[in-house]
């Protein structure tokens, strides 16, 4: 049974970027043992996540955006270093290999079928990562829409006049953030739709993007706030009159060769190819007599229940 709201009731639509919350749960949670020994403990934190954010939000609509491929090859073609330090195995006719500790592992198939007994939206899309399929279905949505995170690079997508907004875990599912556009100008100095510019040139170690030697938050930030976006701090370093100072224009223009593909790595996609049907928030399950088989195999009945519970509420 899908949730049925009134022509005049605006929907909520709740996106999850699985992977940020799964390594959140398996490195923050206890470990559980099923009862063949496995750890659950990713898979049950993970349901409790969703019982939290579904009773505190009561979205509509739910997503649990995925990883088809966490590191894509168009991204590594223009910049090598793109997440090289996470691939224990490189591979040529798939995603590469990440670096994921074996437990949790063995963790994400089991997650996987229990969200789909419960009937919950598992989205991913060849070739992209999770952050691109939030994107796709954020972008012109209809309705409200939060997105769940610990990533910063989805700040990007904050846009107020749309109502998107981040709930950013990066302190914790309990303590999570409302980021808004305010949020964003409070903390960075700069507007949502910056941020993406913003993140280019100050680079991320954990994504392997090196950013612009010497430009910093600081300096990211003032460069924005004087000419607006990347193609306007391109143009003034070219332009002998625009009045950037020389150490400014001398690090933008040395680093011409990285600017000139790094906004495309960074900027998450908003128009893949997805089917957007079947997103509703189920409030009974798909699958009663699957879930109720994996609750049992992988001693999952208490936070199957909560979850339960909260989706017939």
């Amino acid at each position: 049974m899908r949730r049925v709201t009134s022509p005049t009731e605006p929907g909520r639509l709740l996106l999850l970027d699985s992977a940020s919350m799964y390594f959140r749960a398996f490195f923050g949670m206890p470990e559980y043992a099923a009862p063949d020994g496995t750890n659950v403990n990713a898979v049950r934190g993970m349901l409790d996540y969703v019982s939290r954010l579904v009773d505190q939000y009561r979205p509509t609509d739910l997503v649990c955006c995925w990883d088809d491929d966490w590191r894509p090859q168009w991204r590594v073609d223009l910049i090598p270093s793109y997440k090289a330090h996470r691939v224990v195995e490189e591979v040529t006719s798939a995603p590469d290999v990440e670096e994921v500790p074996d437990p949790l592992e063995l963790q994400v198939p089991i997650l996987r079928e229990v969200l789909e007994a419960f009937g919950i939206a598992v989205i991913g899309a060849p070739g992209y990562e999770a952050d691109d399929v939030i994107g796709t279905l954020a972008t012109g949505a209809g309705q409200p829409v939060d997105i769940v995170t610990g990533d910063r690079d989805l700040f990007q997508l904050v846009d107020d006049a749309a109502e998107v907004r981040v709930l950013y875990i990066g302190k914790g599912v309990g303590r999570h953030e409302k980021v808004d556009n305010g949020w964003v100008r409070e903390k960075y100095a700069i507007d949502a739709h910056q941020y993406a510019d913003f993140a280019t040139l100050r680079g991320d170690a954990s994504d392997g993007l090196p950013g612009v030697p010497g430009v910093g938050e600081k300096t990211a930030a003032t460069l924005l706030q004087r000419h607006g976006d990347m193609a306007g701090i391109i143009a003034a370093a070219l332009d002998p009159g625009s009045g950037m100072g020389p150490g400014p224009r001398a690090k933008i223009k040395a680093a011409a060769d990285y600017l000139e593909v790094a906004p495309t790595v960074v900027a998450v996609a908003r128009d893949i190819d997805l089917d957007r049907s079947g997103l509703a928030l189920p409030s009974t399950p798909a699958d009663p007599d699957r879930l109720l088989a994996l609750a049992e195999q992988w001693g999952l009945e208490s936070p199957a229940t909560r979850l339960l519970g909260v989706l017939g509420g």
